[in-house]
């Protein structure tokens, strides 16, 4: 394995943390509706657990409300059951065949938590980047013991694999101003 296959290794599960972690900050609620709040939310519906997306198109046809409309309407009240019971903290409204989800302003605590919440989420991505980072340095290491890597090349490596640190950084300080933003 040559230096450029070990970064490229590298770069490509460091990405995929990064891709996860901010996927995950999707997640998470500032205020304003998106999709993406409730989309991963799991209903039993058809005997088995879907994703809401897979049964329904969600929009938002106000900054502040998400509208849900099943494809089948058989199965509204299951997807309202599961928004319900999920952690997102928003009480469904159904009208007929759509149920209407709206977003209520958060409060300067529980803004803080929202904070605190995706702290954790950022911490949890700069783990698997480390761990990921290790395991290339040390192969690395391994080529440089072999002869097969200089001292340069492997001082290069290290630096390349560093930026991906910065990268949460730079998201979490994006989504924090975004929610304690009134």
């Amino acid at each position: 394995m040559s230096s450029d296959d070990i970064l490229l290794e590298a770069e490509v599960a460091m990405e995929k943390s990064v891709d996860y972690m901010v996927h995950e900050f999707a997640a998470v609620r500032t205020g304003k509706a998106s999709p993406a709040l409730v989309e991963n939310v799991d209903v039993q519906a058809y005997g088995s657990a879907m994703k809401l997306k897979q049964l329904a198109l969600i929009t938002t046809p106000e900054p502040r409300l998400l509208v849900v409309q099943p494809f089948d309407a058989g199965t509204v009240r299951d997807i309202e059951k599961a928004l319900s019971e999920s952690k997102i903290g928003i009480t469904p409204s159904v009208d007929g065949k759509i149920i209407r989800l709206p977003i209520p302003e958060l409060s300067e605590e529980r803004r803080k938590d929202l904070v605190r919440s995706l702290g954790k989420m950022a911490e949890e991505a700069r783990v698997r980047v480390r761990a990921n980072r290790r395991s290339a340095l040390d192969e690395a290491k391994k080529l440089k013991t072999s002869g097969q890597l200089t001292e340069d090349g492997l001082r290069d490596l290290e630096d390349e694999v560093q930026k991906f640190v910065k990268s949460i950084d730079d998201h979490l300080s994006r989504k924090e101003s975004e929610i304690m933003k009134v």
